[in-house]
């Protein structure tokens, strides 16, 4: 069932229209003997080249935005340390605050980040007010409890490398790949299996009636789903295919409570 999944990801209705189109566009050339070898190497020029560079970018924007993200919880803890060993003496009231302030940081930045970019100003609000939060928090609560200058300035390190790594997340949420790319691409993956009508046509001429529809079936469907998987690694934020960035805030407020 997983692979099924994971395959109607990519195989989606898409997929199907542009199949029967492209289908139905060799069936017509056959019997009215519309027949012509059109150079395969226009495929790769206009279709394999931009899906794969695309890919490429979205991949490496993903990762990117990993490396970002764990930056965050990675300072994240550290504070949440601080809190808990550096203070002499420490309190469980105070560990709480800063866990909870914690998963709050990391809901407000899964709320931004799933929800739709025109969203984006009022959710950002979300989350700078929860930095403003443990900013007060390294002031009042632990140098108020007596951490020394040069730990404090430590913990507002951690604050500003976890404002740093938002920002860059934030950033590959917003700018997308070329878009003008993308749409030069969407726009050959939907033309050239139905264009290609006359090819298919030329070339299945020894084939059975079968067997002459099989290349245009699979010519469509190793394009579009390579446009498919593009555009699902294009927002990996939005929990829509399977290699999206899930922040999983509870989860990380409760390891908190282990370490």
């Amino acid at each position: 069932m997983k692979q099924l999944k994971r395959l109607l990801v990519i195989i989606n209705l898409k997929t199907a229209v542009i199949t029967v189109l492209a289908v139905a566009s060799t069936y017509l050339c056959r019997r009215f003997e519309v027949l012509a070898e059109f150079p395969m190497a226009l495929i790769a020029t206009a279709v394999i080249f931009p899906i794969v560079f695309s890919i490429g970018g979205a991949y490496k924007r993903r990762e990117n935005a990993l490396t970002k993200y764990s930056s965050i919880k990675a300072h994240g803890r550290a504070i949440f340390f601080a809190a808990r060993d550096w203070l002499d003496p420490t309190d469980a009231k105070t560990q709480d605050k800063v866990r909870d302030l914690l998963g709050e940081l990391l809901a407000a930045c899964r709320t931004l980040f799933v929800q739709p970019i025109e969203e984006m100003p009022k959710n950002e609000e979300g989350v700078y007010r929860v930095f403003s939060k443990l900013s007060t928090f390294i002031k009042e609560d632990l140098r108020g409890k007596g951490l020394s200058s040069g730990e404090v300035s430590r913990c507002n390190q951690f604050l500003s490398k976890m404002i740093i790594a938002f920002e860059d997340v934030k950033h590959i949420y917003q700018y997308r790949t070329p878009r003008t790319l993308s749409a030069f691409s969407d726009f050959f993956v939907t033309v050239l299996p139905i264009v290609y009508g006359p090819h298919f046509a030329a070339v299945s001429r020894d084939y059975s009636t079968g067997l002459a529809y099989v290349m245009p079936v699979l010519f469509t469907m190793v394009l579009v789903s390579l446009d498919n998987i593009q555009e699902h690694l294009e927002n990996p934020f939005d929990q829509i295919g399977e290699d999206d960035i899930a922040i999983n805030a509870e989860k990380f407020v409760e390891r908190l409570g282990l370490s």
